[in-house]
């Protein structure tokens, strides 16, 4: 444990930041999931599906939890697969 002011505040800064950023990547691998299921299932709202986990890619890429080729590769992937089915 820190015993230097400022330390202990980039503790309590780390923990906090690394909540959000788990909270964002477990709703961003359940949307690109739920995405994958529509589309393998054939349902009429895979697009839907897909559109909103194309969005929330775009939001982790944004705050920085994504890398940007990552982002464009996890899009691409989901396209291909809307696409072929």
């Amino acid at each position: 444990m820190p015993n230097i002011k400022s330390a202990k505040k980039r503790v309590l800064v780390t923990a906090s930041k690394t909540a959000r950023n788990k909270a964002i990547k477990s709703n961003l691998k359940t949307n690109i999931k739920k995405a994958e299921t529509a589309i393998a299932q054939g349902n009429t709202d895979s697009q839907e599906a897909v559109r909103l986990a194309i969005k929330r890619i775009d939001q982790a890429c944004a705050k920085g939890i994504l890398h940007k080729n990552t982002a464009a590769r996890r899009k691409s992937k989901l396209v291909r697969k809307l696409n072929n089915a």
